[in-house]
């Protein structure tokens, strides 16, 4: 367990080296998601490595306490602004979808059905569209769609890297402006507002010397705990966006502090741990489906990845959330899914920035935009994409 769980965070720690080193030109999620493919592909690594190293109980509640941090990174006012990515998040999944019926006519029109909510979705889209596949004979699509699935995030990590990256320059430009100028704008000023500054009337700030690392850790257990339970009595609403929800609340109130997990010392390591769980699906990919799928995924994620960058990046589409660059970013956000869009963010922020409050700059731009676009795209409506979609097989 302590060699493969070694070898596991060697792994990660050199996709952050590289990404800091490249200045974030190349994503640590891709650089580390490539190199457990490869030791898969030349039986180096078992497949299941992440049992080995003990990390599969741990990740399978891991997502829920990042999820409900995630949430006390959210003011509210500066959600109720995000109605331009929901919108901007919409026209890109009708876009992803529109491409890969496009090219029905050269990958299928059984391929191009199933394909479609994956592209937009994640795993539960993608067990409904292959066991739909499954059970009416179209066993090629099955297998394209699992593939799919296996190797949308390599194409859409290192763009949402890129133009985040990108995003992050633009953002650092303006905000290094208004510094120079002494006068910051308020979006500038709210992110760069000191702990004691925003939360000197909130109830934890009056309280925080019990707010230790282990208190802070038990708040986020209670949450992620009440969102599982939400997500059972409530199916048709996934756990985590009930994490989302008390966590933005929990915050919003001034019951928890912000970044939650940062006071509480741990989401370094949780981000690790969530991390590891993107691995397990690597393990099924082999050479010789790659092979013989290569060309239709090829074209299909060709199609999708030109058609969400006319649409949002060249035609005036971008205006609608105000940055090309941010536009891109959050069409590309549905190939990733969570924890990928989190982690990127966090590489971004670490890799552009010299002080805390740039970093703060940053990650207030890219990371409300990156999380509602999986919300919207990956977690609920992919869902009901591949229901209709479903039917049509």
């Amino acid at each position: 367990m302590f060699f493969w769980l070694m070898v596991c965070f060697l792994l990660f720690a050199v996709g952050d080296i590289l990404s800091v080193v490249t200045k974030a030109r190349l994503s640590s999620v891709f650089i580390a998601l490539m190199l457990f493919l490869l030791g898969f592909l030349l039986k180096i690594f078992p497949p299941d490595i992440i049992s080995q190293a003990g990390l599969t109980q741990i990740g399978s509640f891991s997502a829920a306490y990042i999820v409900f941090h995630m949430g006390t990174m959210i003011e509210i006012e500066q959600l109720k602004k995000e109605w331009r990515t929901v919108l901007m998040a919409l026209i890109s999944m009708m876009v992803a979808v529109g491409m890969v019926l496009a090219v029905s006519f050269f990958i299928g029109r059984e391929n191009s059905i199933v394909s479609a909510p994956i592209i937009n979705g994640g795993i539960v889209a993608t067990q409904i569209m292959t066991k739909a596949a499954l059970e009416k004979g179209f066993t090629m699509a099955a297998s394209l769609g699992t593939i799919v699935f296996a190797v949308q995030k390599f194409v859409g990590t290192p763009f949402a890297s890129a133009f985040g990256l990108r995003e992050a320059k633009e953002v650092l430009k303006e905000y290094r402006a208004d510094l120079a100028k002494g006068e910051l704008r308020p979006e500038f000023l709210k992110a760069t507002q000191s702990e004691a500054e925003v939360s000197s009337h909130k109830f934890w700030h009056k309280h925080q010397k019990f707010y230790t690392p282990f208190v802070c850790i038990s708040i986020t257990a209670i949450g992620a705990w009440l969102a599982t339970e939400l997500g059972t009595l409530v199916p048709s609403i996934n756990y985590s966006i009930w994490a989302l929800v008390l966590g933005i609340l929990a915050a919003h109130t001034g019951l928890v502090p912000n970044n939650i997990l940062d006071r509480g010392i741990s989401s370094g390591f949780i981000n690790a741990v969530v991390f590891s769980s993107l691995i397990p699906a690597l393990a099924n990919i082999q050479i010789g489906d790659l092979l013989t799928l290569a060309v239709q995924t090829i074209v299909l994620f060709a199609a999708v990845m030109i058609g969400l960058f006319v649409f949002t990046y060249i035609l005036p589409t971008w205006k609608i959330v105000g940055h090309r660059n941010l536009a891109f970013g959050i069409s590309v956000i549905q190939l990733l899914g969570f924890p990928a869009n989190y982690l990127v963010v966090n590489e971004v922020a670490n890799a552009s920035t010299e002080t805390p409050e740039e970093k703060q700059v940053v990650l207030s731009r890219l990371m409300p935009a990156y999380i509602i676009s999986n919300f919207v795209s990956v977690t609920s409506l992919s869902i009901v994409v591949a229901g209709i979609a479903a039917t049509l097989l």
